[in-house]
């Protein structure tokens, strides 16, 4: 029999409403995925908000003994299917607050409705056990009775005998427990089975990364050794499902190993298989099995398995001392950097030299340490090797090779692409699209939206976060640049790329102690060569170039002391431009074929070629030019914009300037690249000016005005305000021109008095008095 009880049949949040009566969610009026077991599990917690609500209590409202239904497992899907619906994140929660073997708690502000008289039906007297239940809960179990009548069949269903896990559930790799005295398989086996798993589109592994900061976080080392206990705390403090629990043990001349599954929150096992190795040799042959079989049994098509299911050893290496060498450099690796990771996969590779995923970890480190051209060498031979990868290797191999060797970023941003179907789960493609190829072509609104959506796909990791720093940076939305850096210092992560972003955003907010701490901590640290460059390009942006090149020599050494020459040679080779755009020819000469004589990296070769033509050595400026086009006729940067630059630069010195403008006009669509200082609007702009065309010039130098994000303390920023000044003059604007040249002038009210074009400022300034 029905009766109208009054009771609310719609609870509000920010932007998502609960429909009661529907068992819906939704976001801004649209219907968002929730199945009802979820629902009810979001309904009890929003309605008790700002209370913990146990796992016990959860239990006793939402699930009865008729439902047959694991609950544990069944909380912690439903938390989790919450989670994704609402873009809620564990670690930093907005809503749904994980308390550590307590239960959970809606933190998130709920908007009290009217009540509305509504239809429910009455039910048979709880059982006894129930009636221990908060009386207000009756009320929301009779609200969603109908819920609960119909999606009963569908949870048992789900829960014993669909998948064990789902496509949105994460699993924590524990270490192995070696009981057999051999050292070779600490550590050596987890990175085989983390090889063997990512290949999985299904399942999804908690990155090291990750991992290394959450261990900090619990008061561990970042290289503690993962033991079941330890895993499984991570497993709850991640809100993954299950932990990967294996052992190996030797049994005569025998080995054998065990891979179970473990629910984090109950720990009862969820699955479990084993192999056996008849020799020492075949260890890596029998996890490989055990890998395929656990993927199974965890919930993944047999097809799925089959398809993306590359033996081990063609997927790494045969070699159990190099997989070792491997691992203990991706450990190295995160906890003390690039630099000392560099020798572990050189000795995976001694040892292995076919290991095409050492020789492609080798050049990631290299191009971390800034040496791009040894960056290139490996990752060339680990592109020759792929087809000894698994696929998922393949696309990040594959993609590196493109981003480093060859330049051709639409093939990169192709991989990508393909990457990101056959793995939708997978963050790096999506990482690699915005740091690499949407950076490159200056699309920083694409940049910022794939770095978002890597965090989405990672939550909990700080590997996007980084970037997306120097995105928010790149867009001038610096408070949204700090807020990201904060929350990976409360995550306690940690990235060397941190004091050049914050050196950038001090630069930009003219905080200057700000920056003189960030060079002071990168002193004896792998930064402290590109801080000195980025100080020594500072104290050049205020023209005080005594001082500027004081840095520049400190940087250089710094660079040469660790051992990088690459490193001290593209230092040297970007002040040798400020020094030509100064006016100081002679020494830009000097320090730009210095550079050269040091490293042919294109990036060098290219900025030498640009400031020797600014230093009017044209032949040489033009047989750089002609050996760029010639190594590097894939690379879209070569050939889109810095070949134009130096020829549109070339074309000025002849007097071409309709040439020099028709010449920029392929690298338009990629001018606000990272790390381009919008050259190409400078140059443009000079050659606007030398046709009196002083309100084209004016909108090149605004350009460049407007998007400090992206030139930074580049000296394109600084004189832009002078020529600006220069093409308000060309119009008649006499005000505007002295305005422009008194910012310019004010910038460098301190710099050295004899610099050129300073000199140059003053008199055309005099002139308009």
């Amino acid at each position: 029999m029905a009766s109208p009880v009054p009771a609310p049949t719609r609870i509000r949040f920010d932007e998502f409403e609960l429909d009661v009566t529907s068992g819906e969610l939704r976001k801004g009026g649209i219907l968002l995925k929730l199945q009802p077991q979820p629902f009810r599990v979001l309904l009890l917690l929003v309605e008790r908000a700002g209370q913990v609500v146990t796992r016990e209590e959860i239990q006793r409202c939402l699930w009865t003994e008729s439902t047959f239904v694991d609950f544990e497992h069944g909380i912690n899907f439903s938390i989790n299917q919450i989670r994704g619906a609402l873009a809620d994140s564990a670690e930093n929660p907005r809503y749904v607050e994980t308390l550590p073997r307590r239960g959970y708690r809606f933190i998130g502000t709920v908007e009290q409705p009217s009540a509305e008289s509504i239809t429910v039906i009455k039910r048979a007297p709880e059982p006894e056990r129930q009636k221990t239940a908060p009386r207000r809960w009756l009320t929301i179990a009779s609200l969603t009775a109908i819920v609960v009548v119909t999606s009963s069949a569908a949870a048992y269903f789900h829960f014993h005998h669909a998948r064990t896990l789902t496509e949105k559930d994460t699993i924590v790799l524990a270490d192995f427990t070696n009981t057999t005295g051999d050292t070779v398989f600490d550590g050596t086996l987890r990175q085989g089975l983390s090889v063997q798993l990512e290949q999985s589109p299904f399942l999804s592994i908690i990155p090291d990364q990750q991992i290394q900061q959450t261990l900090q976080m619990m008061g561990q080392k970042p290289d503690a050794k993962l033991t079941p206990e330890i895993a499984r705390e991570l497993c709850e403090r991640t809100s993954s499902a299950a932990v990967l629990d294996g052992s190996i043990a030797q049994i005569g001349t025998q080995y054998l190993l065990t891979l179970k599954a473990i629910n984090c929150a109950s720990g009862a096992s969820l699955a479990s298989t084993e192999a056996q190795a008849a020799t020492k040799n075949e260890v890596l042959d029998a996890l490989g099995k055990t890998a395929s079989e656990i993927r199974n049994k965890l919930g993944e098509s047999l097809r799925s398995v089959q398809k993306y299911d590359t033996p081990l050893e063609e997927a790494s290496t045969s070699s159990l001392d190099a997989l070792k060498a491997l691992s203990s450099g991706l450990k190295v690796w995160g906890g003390a950097g690039s630099a000392a990771a560099i020798p572990f996969f050189e000795r995976a590779i001694d040892l292995d030299p076919n290991f095409a995923l050492a020789h492609m970890w080798l050049g990631h480190m290299y191009w971390a340490t800034g040496e791009s051209v040894l960056a290139a060498d490996a990752i060339k031979k680990s592109y020759e090797l792929r087809d000894r990868a698994s696929d998922w290797e393949k696309y990040y191999i594959t993609g590196s090779f493109h981003i480093v060797v060859t330049g051709n970023i639409e093939k990169a941003r192709q991989t990508c692409g393909l990457w990101s179907e056959a793995y939708p789960r997978a963050a790096d493609p999506h990482v690699m699209l915005a740091v690499f190829i949407y950076s490159a072509l200056g699309q920083r609104e694409r940049r910022l939206g794939e770095l978002i959506e890597a965090a989405r796909l990672d939550s909990n990791s700080s590997g996007p976060h980084t970037p997306l720093i120097f995105a928010y940076i790149s867009l001038d939305r610096l408070d949204e640049a700090k807020a990201v850096y904060e929350q990976d210092v409360r995550r306690k992560a940690y990235s060397a790329f941190y004091p050049k972003a914050l050196y950038q955003i001090a630069f930009l907010q003219n905080d200057p102690l700000a920056m003189a701490q960030q060079v002071a901590r990168s002193q004896g640290q792998q930064t402290e060569a590109a801080l000195l460059g980025m100080q020594a390009d500072t104290a050049a942006y205020s023209g005080r170039l005594s001082v500027a090149r004081k840095f520049s020599r400190e940087a250089t050494e710094s660079a040469e002391r660790t051992q990088k020459a690459e490193v001290a040679a593209r230092l040297s080779g970007r002040f040798a431009l400020s020094e030509a755009l100064f006016g100081n020819l002679h020494e830009a000469q000097r320090r730009a074929h210095l550079a050269i004589a040091n490293s042919a990296e294109r990036d060098i070769q290219s900025g030498v070629a640009l400031t020797l033509a600014y230093a009017g050595d044209d032949k040489q400026a033009q047989a750089l030019a002609d050996d760029l086009n010639k190594r590097f006729p894939e690379d879209t940067v070569i050939q889109f914009i810095d070949l134009p630059n130096i020829r549109a630069r070339l074309a000025i010195n002849k007097g071409n300037f309709s040439e020099a403008i028709e010449s920029l006009k392929p690298g338009m669509p990629y001018e606000l690249r990272e790390g381009g200082e919008m050259h190409a609007a400078y140059v443009r702009g000079i050659a606007y000016l030398a046709m009196h065309q002083g309100r084209d010039a004016a909108a090149e130098f605004q350009k460049i005005l407007d998007h400090r994000g992206v030139v930074i303390n580049s000296p394109t920023g600084a004189l832009a305000r002078l020529q600006i000044g220069r093409a308000y003059a060309l119009q008649g604007d006499s005000a505007k021109a002295r305005a422009a040249y008194q910012d310019f002038l004010t910038l460098w009210k301190d710099a050295d008095p004899d610099i050129p074009i300073l000199k140059a400022a003053k008199t055309e300034y005099a002139k308009l008095q």
